[in-house]
């Protein structure tokens, strides 16, 4: 299966869509560099699921991502299930539930594992499953939870909720350790248009090879509810400003 189109072979971007027609003008205005989110909670059961992102995968080549809903740990196993029978090209996973999801998948599918900013620099917050999310946080380097998360099978350290630039220290630290480590980065929560540029230069500078930015709320019309297309072609204009 080919995978996510990563533009200059290093960035790619992640925003979500409502319909399939906001999807196609998505994946158009950033040039097929672009991974369209569509939420498991927003359907009722897997079965729904499956069979409207199906619709979404014709509009545009397989580039969907495959989401929980904010983060939802609650969503983990239903994201599980409708990635093994559809096989996106994108799947965002709790950190506990990346090995599942992978058995699920097989090879193919770029899978993130989601793990949150603690207040100290060079360490993450892994506890980001259903059950584990309310217990004692189980903080660890970041690079131990680097290779936890490869020995899971997955692909990238999706790094949620980062507040926009609030973590800023936390956050170049991940960026240093997933370059070191050749493993992705997904930055995540409160991106928009005037922070993008810097979160986005961060990782890049340290080297990351594959950055998946999530900007998701921020370019979302109040009244449609869709994906603004005007700002997916500021977002993709950025990126080919720091990549050329």
């Amino acid at each position: 299966m080919e995978g996510l189109n990563f533009y200059k072979g290093r960035v790619c971007l992640n925003c979500l869509t409502n319909s399939v027609d906001n999807a196609k003008a998505i994946y158009e205005a950033a040039e097929g560099h672009v991974a369209v989110g569509i939420l498991s909670a927003n359907y009722p059961d897997v079965e729904h699921a499956v069979e409207d992102m199906k619709r979404y995968q014709e509009a545009v080549d397989n580039n969907i991502s495959v989401g929980l809903g904010a983060g939802n740990p609650g969503q983990w196993k239903a994201v599980a299930d409708i990635s093994g029978q559809i096989k996106p090209k994108h799947i965002n996973q709790t950190f506990t539930a990346g090995g599942y999801t992978r058995a699920k998948t097989g090879e193919g599918p770029f899978l993130n594992s989601m793990v949150a900013p603690c207040g100290k620099a060079g360490y993450v917050k892994i506890s980001t499953g259903p059950l584990s999310k309310d217990m004692e946080p189980a903080i660890v380097p970041v690079k131990t939870a680097i290779a936890m998360a490869k020995e899971q099978g997955a692909d990238s350290l999706k790094y949620f909720p980062m507040g926009g630039l609030k973590v800023k220290e936390e956050y170049e630290a991940v960026a240093a350790a997933c370059a070191e480590s050749g493993f992705g980065l997904e930055p995540t929560g409160g991106i928009d248009l005037d922070n993008f540029s810097e979160i986005l230069k961060i990782a890049v500078d340290a080297g990351v090879e594959h950055i998946i930015p999530h900007v998701y709320s921020s370019i979302i019309d109040k009244e449609t509810g869709a994906t603004r297309i005007s700002d997916v072609v500021k977002l993709y204009e950025m990126i080919q400003e720091i990549l050329d």
